[in-house]
């Protein structure tokens, strides 16, 4: 019997035709799913990328609970207008502490990946009070009321210990020092201790203005000004990247 004559005899028998689909997919599922079971983490750790710190996960929890996510990815594409606007291309490493992470394809408003450090802190205020002050065109809502709301979380430690459990490497000095943590980062007038010696690159400061209160918009925009800041990156490295990628 040809090879022919073999496929058409497979194609018209129903039966036959499930039974070779099914072992197909389960060797093809087999081929992909079994090497994980030999590995310990399928995500390349880069230098730099840390767990946040307490006040940076209160911004990031506010940040999510105000919808910001609907509109900002924080996922820049490996192609050249996107690095080319954006920065270098989001790696994986720089969301590996991220319980969920914000990658996305939808964008109302730009991708937030690399924003920190690029305004000033006058800046977020002022866009996050007024956005249309800054962005005429944009269709932003008005989050000013953040500045009003002090910053109130029920048991930083818990909220710590939570992500330690999924794996977030917190250590037992970070959950003992996350109610301290929490405030010291945002307030100018108390002593941060060894804050940014457990957390590099955190950047501590009055964030909002407002130096007497630690209020949700200083969380929210201690978030934003490190996103993307943990990673070193030579300058024209992702051009140069995706020229070798295409060469190949």
């Amino acid at each position: 019997m040809s090879l022919t004559e073999q496929h058409k005899k497979l194609e018209r028998n129903i039966t036959l035709l499930a039974v070779a689909t099914l072992v197909t997919v389960a060797i093809g599922g087999l081929v992909e799913i079994a090497p994980l079971f030999w590995i310990d983490n399928t995500i390349e750790e880069v230098e730099g990328v840390r767990p946040y710190s307490p006040l940076e996960q209160a911004g990031r929890d506010i940040y999510i609970r105000e919808g910001c996510y609907s509109c900002h990815s924080q996922m820049i594409r490996p192609f050249r207008d996107e690095v080319e606007r954006y920065g270098h291309y989001s790696l994986a490493a720089e969301s590996m502490y991220d319980h969920p992470f914000q990658w996305g394809s939808k964008r109302t408003g730009p991708d937030l990946a690399r924003v920190g450090g690029r305004y000033s802190d006058e800046w977020h205020i002022q866009h996050l009070t007024n956005p249309q002050s800054v962005v005429p065109e944009s269709i932003m809502p008005k989050y000013g009321f953040l500045a009003e709301r002090d910053l109130k979380i029920a048991d930083a430690k818990a909220m710590l210990h939570a992500l330690q459990l999924v794996g977030v490497p917190y250590t037992d000095r970070d959950l003992e020092q996350a109610e301290a943590d929490l405030y010291a980062q945002a307030d100018p007038n108390v002593d941060a201790g060894d804050l940014t010696q457990r957390y590099p690159k955190a950047q501590v400061r009055d964030f909002d203005g407002d130096p007497d209160r630690v209020t949700e918009m200083d969380a929210l925009i201690a978030y934003l000004q490190m996103l993307g800041t943990l990673v070193d990156f030579e300058a024209g490295a992702p051009l140069e990247e995706l020229a070798q990628e295409k060469g190949r």
